[in-house]
């Protein structure tokens, strides 16, 4: 099985459909509820979502996803004499609910064969498929609004500067930011000293840059001055970006909550200041990509 351990959990939607074929005589006995095993419908409903709660055993490397709504509709199609099948299925989790939609699909085609197969030799299942997938970082409704954007990276880091120690959260940060289509103008490294970090964030927003990323000094060392610095920076804060990384964080590591990042905007220039550990980056940067990036068009008074 994948590790999904690093993903967020979220809204996600599936929609799939089948059609089970036949004879144009079984679909009239199917009209006038004349089967010789019963209720057609009833069953093959009941059946497809058992199927569907079933999924991950029987199929190895899916993950057991909890289903929080699950709907199964039947339509005759007289003139392709045929039975469509309809699935959706809602979940709030880490990880699609398409198989499980599928799963019901299959099921229920089955049990329709079943029943229909001592007065049919004919019966076909056929294009069993995925109609529609939403949630997660495939949503289009949210990808579409990192697409284009620009960003830079501020490194607060005396030991970085210094040459002592590689940055690595820089690096990540610059990766996934990336992957979403983010266009990573440049990354910088400076001292965790105050002036530095204002004159790199002041001179980066007349520049409108849409993100700016700070990462190091978020804890509570002597040498922490970067949310200190940034706060005294923000027009308003963005109180929600902070407690979702935080959130997201302590579910992996309890040392999350020591973290002070912060996030708001100048002008129209978003600035968010995360931890300077890799993972904690990593994490923090999970945890709001790319759905931070609706902040743009809020700013710019376009609404939700």
């Amino acid at each position: 099985m994948n590790d999904i351990t690093g993903k967020r959990t979220t809204l996600r939607f599936a929609e799939a459909e089948g059609f089970v074929y036949c004879q144009k005589e079984t679909i009239e006995r199917i009209v006038s509820k004349t089967l010789p095993k019963g209720d057609l419908f009833e069953v093959a409903k009941a059946s497809a979502l058992l199927g569907a709660k079933q999924t991950s055993n029987l199929i190895p490397h899916c993950h057991p996803v909890p289903i929080d709504f699950f709907s199964i509709n039947f339509e005759i199609l007289e003139d392709k004499n045929a039975v469509r099948i309809t699935t959706q299925a809602k979940s709030i989790g880490k990880t699609g609910i398409e198989m499980e939609a599928l799963t019901g699909v299959t099921v229920a085609s089955l049990v329709i064969y079943d029943l229909l197969k001592p007065i049919d030799k004919t019966l076909e299942i056929s294009s069993v498929r995925l109609l529609e997938k939403r949630g997660g970082k495939t949503d289009k409704q949210i990808s579409k609004f990192a697409t284009g954007s620009s960003a830079k990276i501020l490194v607060c880091s005396d030991s970085c500067f210094a040459g002592k120690k590689e940055d690595g959260s820089g690096k990540i940060i610059a990766e996934l930011l990336t992957n979403e289509g983010v266009d990573v103008i440049e990354t910088k490294i400076v001292p965790d000293e105050p002036e530095e970090i204002k004159n790199a964030i002041k001179n980066w927003v007349i520049e409108n840059v849409d993100l700016i990323i700070t990462t190091g000094g978020t804890g509570l060392g002597p040498r922490d001055n970067t949310t200190d610095t940034v706060k005294s920076l923000l027009e308003k804060e963005i109180p929600g970006v902070s407690e979702v990384m935080r959130s997201f964080g302590q579910d992996r590591t309890p040392f999350a909550m020591l973290s002070r990042s912060i996030a708001g905007n100048i002008g129209k220039t978003i600035v968010i200041s995360v931890p300077g550990s890799t993972n904690g980056a990593k994490e923090s940067m999970t945890a709001i990509l790319p759905a931070i990036f609706h902040a743009k068009k809020m700013m710019r008074g376009e609404g939700h």
